[in-house]
């Protein structure tokens, strides 16, 4: 951490929940991170200065092009980080969103026969340093993947000058973060003008930003339904034992399934699909819609604002389609469908689809009747059928 002091915070709640070491999570992914390309200090400097800039001009052009008006979006910061700098930043996020579990988690095994004897705090001691060592590969894998993110259940931060603040300008949760080693390494891969490379996904993750301030219920429907799935974990271990070997049996080469067709599911699909119970898989069809959606506007946006402000947005969108298809590797798509990734990709396709369907149908003004209230939001069947979310809205 970047302070002692912040250091101490993690390891009491650590101790609190006996969960996860967050301090080894936060050294294991900084160890096991991939170095970024090479630049020179002159180089990383000016691209530092580009991305702040160009977060700054995508707000104006995002509110122009959606018509979705976000007074609060200036009061979340903006942070250009490292690749170091990416995982400390979301550490933050996994402990407000895995709280609740943990506390739940704590309370079984408190009730377990013999954990008085045993003693909680060795047993937190020993599981939450195996969980810290496991989120911590799980956030190094990450954080070569992720070029920019606007980090919703980060907390407030309070500005140094109070006078700012009132009742039109409260201080606003989250942040949005662009990892610049990421940024600059794909540009280079891709071989696209750095410029506009850097300015179209400063678009993407602007118009994530501008989703959360300009729709104020959305972070706490998020939160909500990521604390009702939470809720709903099955943690007897017996359970979940014959569930993974449910699941082993279904897979191509143990016994049943089929190989998976080209672009497919196949089998079980990720770790996720294993550990779900039938109320998880209810609400993870909901989350999958809304986050659909929140992806495709994002893409929608990136790319519909126009070659009059990026110049070369047709050529970076190809190159950039191949790329994420094709992965990196065998290991890449390994982890990536392991991790529940490859279902993230498929939702920038389903949800660009479904925006662009509502947008021809009844333009851009209907289509934003979409951040009306929950009850708006479209399921996981209407986002493969504009026309029924048309239909049901705009009746």
């Amino acid at each position: 951490m970047t302070s002692q002091s912040g250091g101490a915070d993690m390891a009491d709640a650590a101790d609190a929940t006996g969960m996860v070491d967050w301090n080894l999570a936060v050294a294991t992914a900084t160890r096991l991170a991939r170095p970024g390309p090479e630049v020179t200090r002159e180089e990383a400097r000016a691209a530092v200065k580009e991305l702040r800039l160009h977060a700054a001009e995508a707000e104006q052009h995002v509110r122009a092009f959606t018509g979705m008006q976000a007074p609060g979006a200036s009061g979340t910061p903006v942070l250009v980080v490292d690749r170091p700098g990416w995982i400390k930043a979301n550490v933050a996020g996994f402990r407000t969103i895995i709280t609740p579990l943990a506390e739940r988690m704590q309370a079984r095994r408190a009730s377990l026969p013999g954990a008085g004897v045993l003693g909680s705090g060795a047993l937190g001691a020993v599981g939450g340093k195996v969980t810290g060592i496991e989120l911590g590969m799980l956030l190094a894998f990450l954080s070569s993947k992720v070029l920019g993110q606007y980090e919703t259940f980060a907390p407030a931060e309070i500005p140094s000058d109070l006078s700012t603040l009132d009742d039109e300008h409260p201080v606003q949760p989250g942040r949005l973060l662009l990892v610049v080693p990421n940024i600059v390494a794909v540009e280079r891969e891709l071989d696209v003008d750095p410029h506009d490379f850097r300015l179209w996904v400063c678009l993407h993750e602007e118009t994530h930003r501008t989703q959360f301030t300009a729709v104020p219920w959305l972070r706490d429907h998020i939160e909500g339904e990521i604390h009702a799935f939470l809720a709903e974990t099955d943690i007897d271990p017996a359970t979940l034992l014959e569930r993974l070997r449910d699941a082993a049996g279904s897979l191509p080469g143990f016994g049943g399934g089929s190989e998976p067709e080209e672009g497919g599911s196949g089998g079980t699909g990720s770790l996720m699909d294993i550990v779900q119970t039938p109320a998880q898989r209810e609400i993870l069809g909901r989350l999958t819609a809304v986050m659909s959606l929140l992806e495709g506007h994002a893409d929608v946006v990136m790319d519909g604002v126009g070659p009059q402000v990026v110049p070369s947005v047709a050529e970076i969108r190809e190159k950039f389609q191949k790329r994420r298809a094709k992965g990196t590797g065998r290991l890449d798509q390994l982890l990536r469908k392991a991790l529940g990734l490859d279902a993230k990709m498929r939702q920038y396709a389903d949800g660009a689809v479904f925006v662009r369907g509502v947008v021809d149908a009844v333009g851009m003004e209907g289509f934003n009747r979409v951040w009306t209230s929950p009850n708006t939001l479209p399921t996981k069947e209407e986002i493969h059928e504009p026309a029924a979310w048309v239909a049901r809205v705009h009746k």
